[in-house]
Formats: structure tokens, C-alpha cells, sequence
């Protein structure tokens, strides 16, 4: 299964937006209200997402201002990569997430759209972190 956002404007150029989303510490600030039980270090969060499951992500690559892979730390409860692509444009950024999960048909049926808005309202969060400067 693949998803991916919309492309947001970030009033932040590529290396702050890049160094931002390379430090997972970053990332609670980012987090809508539906995220509980958050915990993390520069490398690796844990959270649930309220009605839904936990989550472990890793990083897994980051290519300096342009992308911040992070990648599930199990399995559970499906695999799955997370990719932050950044792409310069004056002092601003283009930003947008994609995400590749291994997913049988019948859960992308159940999770498509809740994935879907929590990765659009985590792109938010970062839009207003950067934008209300």
C-alpha cells in the first residue's frame, strides 16, 4: 500500500526542515492529540496512536536536505516505511510523506483513510512549526 500527502510549503529551507525531521526527539511536536504513550531518542519514537495500534519507527536512511527515511521496528502490526522527502525552493522547502506498507487488502481497507489524515495532520504540525515563526 502506498500514500502519500500533498506537498506542503515549509517557510524553512531544506537543511533546517532536514535536520528538524532527522532527530526523532523532533517529531512529538508534530504529533496530533490521538498520539499517547510517546517516547523517543534521536534515532528511534514509540507511541500509539489512540484506536489504533502501536507504532515503533527507526530511522533507516537520511540523504541530507532531501530525505529522512525512518522504517518500521517490527512487523507488527504490519511493515512499513515512512519517507520524509524535502525539496528546496528559495528559502522555503516543499515537503510531503510518503508511505510503503506491506498491507494485505483487507486491513488497507480499514486503515487507508485514518493513515491517510494522520499523516496529513502530522505534515500540518510541521507546517506550523516552521510557518508561525
Amino acid at each position: 500500500m502506498k500514500l502519500e500527502t500533498p506537498v506542503k510549503t515549509i517557510s524553512a529551507s531544506a537543511s533546517e526542515v532536514f535536520a528538524f525531521l532527522s532527530d526523532l526527539n523532533n517529531l512529538e511536536s508534530m504529533m496530533p492529540e490521538q498520539v499517547i504513550n510517546w517516547k523517543s531518542d534521536k534515532d528511534s519514537c514509540s507511541f500509539t496512536i489512540k484506536g489504533m495500534s502501536d507504532m515503533h519507527l527507526v530511522i533507516q536512511d537520511r540523504l541530507p536536505d532531501n530525505k529522512v527515511v525512518m522504517a518500521s521496528a517490527s512487523n507488527k502490526p504490519f511493515s512499513f516505511t515512512l519517507s520524509s522527502i524535502i525539496a528546496p525552493e528559495g528559502d522555503q522547502s516543499q515537503v510531503k510523506l510518503a508511505f510503503d506498507g506491506d498491507v494485505n487488502p483487507f486491513l488497507k481497507m480499514m486503515i487507508e483513510k485514518p493513515l491517510s489524515n494522520f499523516f496529513n495532520l502530522l505534515l500540518d504540525g510541521l507546517e506550523k512549526k516552521f510557518n508561525t515563526k
